[in-house]
């Protein structure tokens, strides 16, 4: 009896689900972003898939640069375990993966070079210069153009899909960088205060 009312359940969610995003439907001749005009709040445009996986690549480029730059010289060699890497080689990692993948994505691939530097000024020379190469293949996104195929590391995918995996391999690499930043006493760039 509970697995036939359960059953019955899900099965009454599942068909109501489209009832219930329908009744929000514009009317026949209006547009998605249309409104009601009595209402006096600003029309907010809902941004295409290619501006928002700028967004989030220029808020994970935003903390990867200030963590480059909070993080003194001498800390640079830091790494918490004589098995992982240090800083400086989290900030090589991004900058090789980088010019790696978002060279392939512009069709134009670079062999990248961060991983044999050691000083500070030369891996934040290399990081800035792989987000300029990575600046140009989020520009060039468009949702026209996001499922071009290009050459990723494990082959064909689409360009939305390639420069996607850039975001969330930024983030996981940051995620690394500021707990190496917190043992060090420094607070990470994405837990300062708001202005």
């Amino acid at each position: 009896m509970n697995r036939f009312v359960l059953v019955l359940t899900g099965a009454l969610a599942l068909f109501a689900t489209p009832l219930f995003a329908q009744a929000q439907a514009p009317a026949a001749g209006s547009t998605a972003n249309s409104r009601p005009m009595h209402l006096d709040a600003p029309l907010v445009q809902t941004p295409s898939t290619a501006d928002a996986i700028r967004a989030y690549y220029n808020g994970v480029k935003n903390n990867i640069l200030k963590a480059a730059d909070k993080m003194p010289d001498d800390a640079y060699d830091f790494k918490p375990t004589p098995e992982q890497r240090t800083f400086g080689g989290w900030i090589a990692h991004v900058a090789d993966a980088q010019t790696a993948g978002c060279s392939r994505v512009l069709g134009n691939p670079k062999t990248p070079g961060a991983s044999g530097k050691t000083t500070k000024a030369d891996l934040v020379a290399a990081l800035k210069d792989s987000f300029e190469t990575c600046d140009a293949a989020y520009s060039g996104l468009t949702d026209a153009n996001s499922n071009d195929t290009v050459q990723s590391f494990r082959g064909p995918t689409t360009r939305l899909g390639s420069l996607a995996g850039n975001v969330a391999h930024d983030n996981e690499c940051y995620g690394s960088m500021a707990v190496y930043m917190r043992l060090k006493g420094i607070v990470p760039p994405s837990s300062e205060p708001r202005r």
